[in-house]
């Protein structure tokens, strides 16, 4: 779970700098590489807390 917590900040912080690049050179393609990372960080996260919350309730059945 930690490990987990660390790989996502770091995606979201990477995130974040593509944006603030974006914003410091105007470039589109920064923009571009933010949205990916941030979409594809909040998938994975919404995929493995559904995971876990599927683990859960197999465990309570």
């Amino acid at each position: 779970m930690t490990v987990f917590r660390l790989v996502v900040g770091l995606l979201l912080a990477a995130g974040v700098l593509c944006f603030a690049m974006y914003i410091g050179t105007g470039q589109v393609a920064w923009r571009q590489r933010g949205l990916v990372i941030v979409k594809w960080t909040v998938l994975a996260a919404l995929a493995f807390f559904a995971v876990v919350i599927l683990e859960r309730l197999a465990l309570m059945l």
